[in-house]
């Protein structure tokens, strides 16, 4: 996903890469610890993620990149 921002939290970008269906959902699979963030599991919806990071959640691999 490419943001025009200097950052996105965790969640929204969950949401903005339709790999969860709402933030409800988003906030769940967070605090579940299913999602990592580059390599590490993270558990804070509001982590916020620069151009670099990498996201994963079950067999999905996201990357946020600068627009």
């Amino acid at each position: 996903m490419q943001i025009t921002t200097p950052f996105i939290k965790l969640d929204s970008f969950l949401k903005g890469e339709n790999a969860v269906s709402s933030g409800g959902e988003a906030k769940i699979v967070i605090a579940e610890g299913a999602v990592s963030v580059n390599g590490e599991v993270e558990t804070r919806r509001g982590r916020k993620l620069y151009p670099g990071d990498r996201v994963t959640y079950g067999r999905s691999n996201f990357t946020v990149e600068a627009a």
